[in-house]
């Protein structure tokens, strides 16, 4: 009989606990890794919430890394005991999503984040990894795990609303939120050589971040409205792209009207908790015809993407610790979850930590 051990699950709708459950034993394309290292998201919060249907009792979590506690049978080229991480998306790479380039989606719309939301998650001190041959990423030596547990969502996350932004060297770039995933938005328009990126928030704090991650200019909200600072900076023109990371209407349609004909709007940002539909103005849209683009994603997994992301950070092109604000063990996980929810204390991301 398996041992058990402790998870951090949603008992209902809006209300979290520690509780023990048997160690999962791996499927034959699965494997069980020992966690060591966890971030809490907000979407776990969203999750709390009700903004999705999941089970009472489903382990939430989906930023973690740790070290193979054991592989199915199929599973080759690992080892137990080796360092890993794994993205918050895990997908199959055989379905029909898969072969056509949308890994995110496997499955169907939004099928390849299967943690919390199709199985348990992985706030826990053992968790599954599904499609295990694609979804371990070794951790390179040099890294230690607060670094590498930022590959398994932000970075991949906000690198993509650079990358679907479509980005050419010296384009002008707005960032509509500096939460975790805006700021490695900004972090990735910086990389891909935006020749000014102006960063949309309001806290001090994060203000600071996103200037240390190659913000060029920050517009305060609460200072007056974001679109017409951002039009008066850039001359009347408007920027070439913008990104949403936020999941607010009122940010939705700031970045459509920011952006200039012919430019491009990614969407990040989760707008489950919006009751409302989003509101497309159609001055704004060129009444459909002004050649915008609006390009929406889920963030990508596998571990050909987990390598280059680690790439970068062994390479000391990116460093995302900064953004760890406050660390916790396991056992305080509630305190952290409950601080993530009311963002006290300056908090952006809280690292958890494994015995």
């Amino acid at each position: 009989m398996p041992g058990t051990m402790r998870a951090f699950v949603i008992k209902k709708v809006g209300e979290t606990g520690v509780v023990e459950k048997p160690i999962p034993e791996p499927g034959p394309e699965e494997a069980i890794v020992r966690t060591t290292a966890a971030l809490i998201c907000t979407s776990d919060v969203h999750t709390v919430k009700g903004a999705l249907p999941v089970p009472d009792g489903r382990t939430l979590g989906h930023e973690s890394v740790g070290v193979i506690h054991k592989l199915g049978s199929a599973v080759t080229g690992f080892e137990e005991g080796q360092r890993v991480a794994v993205c918050a998306v895990t997908p199959c790479y055989r379905c029909s999503y898969c072969q056509r380039g949308f890994t995110s989606q496997c499955g169907g719309p939004l099928g390849g984040y299967k943690y919390t939301v199709q199985m348990d998650g992985n706030m826990a001190e053992y968790f599954v990894v599904p499609a295990a041959q694609a979804n371990l990423t070794p951790i390179p030596d040099d890294l230690t795990d607060a670094q590498a547990v930022y590959t398994c969502d932000m970075l991949t996350t906000g690198f993509m609303g650079a990358e679907h932004a479509y980005l050419q060297f010296g384009e002008t770039v707005a960032v509509f939120a500096q939460g975790p995933v805006g700021l490695c938005a900004t972090m990735g328009a910086n990389l891909m050589g935006a020749g000014r990126i102006i960063a949309v928030e309001s806290r001090p704090e994060r203000q600071a971040l996103a200037k240390r991650f190659g913000a060029d200019d920050i517009v305060d909200f609460t200072q007056g409205d974001p679109v017409e600072q951002i039009m008066d900076m850039t001359g009347g023109v408007g920027v070439d792209a913008a990104i949403e990371a936020f999941g607010f209407p009122q940010t939705f349609e700031a970045c459509l009207r920011v952006t200039k004909a012919g430019g491009r709007v990614s969407n990040i940002g989760y707008h489950g908790e919006n009751p409302n539909p989003l509101q497309l103005p159609l001055d704004a849209f060129g009444l459909g015809m002004n050649d915008k683009s609006i390009h929406t994603g889920l963030c990508p997994g596998g571990n050909e993407r987990m390598n280059r992301l680690f790439r970068l950070m062994t390479s000391g092109r990116i460093d995302p610790t900064p953004m760890t604000t406050h660390t916790f063990a396991f056992d305080d996980v509630p305190e952290a979850f409950s601080m993530m929810t009311s963002k006290d204390d300056g908090i952006i991301k809280p690292l958890i930590t494994f015995a």
